[in-house]
């Protein structure tokens, strides 16, 4: 055999045995994909519902379908109790791998928030002041006080510096009662008696002339009148 003819041969061999060794590699590698796939396949599971269950029992859960319970935070929440799950990250149904971690959200319970005292402050003050804290003020009660100035807040429930997670209700003064009066006979009576029973009925006075009796007077005697009315009183 020439020696053109053995380099040929050999060839050949080199090259078949590289065709088979791809072949050999290539169905290694797709019988390992299709393995790796069944596997993959058998190993998800369904992520259960944790909304509303504790740590403990969630964890527990979690554990039997070979996953892991991940506390991500909190926050607060005024109608679930402290620390009962409230969010969680994949939702209830969807299937994940094994050893997935499921990260969840935690309820602090009601948020606590302490009251300013706005006693003596006027409503519309007392509602900026509240909203300043995420507070607001839920019920309004109107009295007569001779104290308190009108428009102005007599007392608040709850007390300053209590916790609480609700609204608040305000005593808010109109002010003293308005008494009504029927206007004395000044006419003919001095000048100091008369300014003093003004004065005590709480009216406002005007004057004129520079005697020392009254003359004339406005409104009438037994007019209706009230404190804050004016008086007129003409002197002679």
């Amino acid at each position: 055999m020439s020696k053109h003819a053995r380099r040929q041969k050999e060839f050949g061999t080199i090259l078949k045995l590289l065709v088979g060794a791809s072949t050999f590699v290539i169905l290694g590698l797709s019988f390992g994909y299709l393995t790796f796939s069944i596997l993959s396949f058998s190993r998800t599971v369904e992520v259960p519902d944790l909304y509303g269950k504790g740590l403990v029992e969630s964890n527990k859960m979690l554990t039997k379908l070979g996953l892991y319970l991940k506390i991500e935070g909190e926050a607060y929440d005024s109608s679930v109790p402290p620390g009962i799950i409230i969010q969680q990250d994949i939702p209830p149904g969807k299937k994940v791998q094994e050893r997935s971690g499921i990260r969840v959200i935690i309820s602090r319970g009601p948020e606590e928030k302490s009251i300013p005292s706005i006693v003596n402050e006027t409503l519309q003050n007392a509602e900026a002041v509240l909203l300043e804290k995420g507070l607001k003020i839920g019920k309004i009660l109107y009295v007569h006080s001779d104290t308190v100035e009108k428009d102005k807040i007599i007392a608040q429930n709850p007390e300053p510096f209590e916790q609480i997670s609700d609204v608040i209700t305000v005593l808010v003064s109109q002010g003293p009662y308005i008494q009504y009066y029927f206007c004395p006979d000044f006419r003919g009576m001095p000048f100091t008696q008369a300014r003093d029973i003004i004065k005590q009925l709480q009216l406002t006075l005007a004057v004129e002339g520079a005697g020392g009796v009254i003359e004339e007077q406005k409104p009438r005697p037994g007019t209706k009148i009230k404190a804050g009315d004016l008086i007129f009183l003409k002197l002679y």
